[in-house]
């Protein structure tokens, strides 16, 4: 368990990701925006991270999955596309 990342480490993963959230539900961010889109991808980095010590294999899913899909959105957001409706 000595290998294993500290708690805060998750903690600052979890808060990035509610940031985003909670700024988007109280209207103050796009959620097609890059900078709502970055908060997820980082955040879903550092808990993907944190399910790989010890690994989770459903939270490493999970996180990696949504790394992943908010990088596109982050990078789409860069080029000024719409998002699909």
């Amino acid at each position: 368990m000595q290998n294993a990342p500290p708690q805060f480490v998750g903690m600052i993963g979890a808060a990035l990701i509610l940031m985003a959230y909670v700024a988007y539900q109280l209207r103050k961010m796009d959620s097609a925006g890059p900078t709502y889109n970055l908060l997820n991808a980082a955040g879903g980095a550092v808990l993907a991270y944190v399910a790989l010590h010890p690994l989770q294999i459903g939270f490493a899913i999970l996180e990696s999955t949504w790394t992943v899909v908010s990088l596109f959105a982050f990078f789409r957001a860069l080029r000024g596309a719409k998002p699909v409706q």
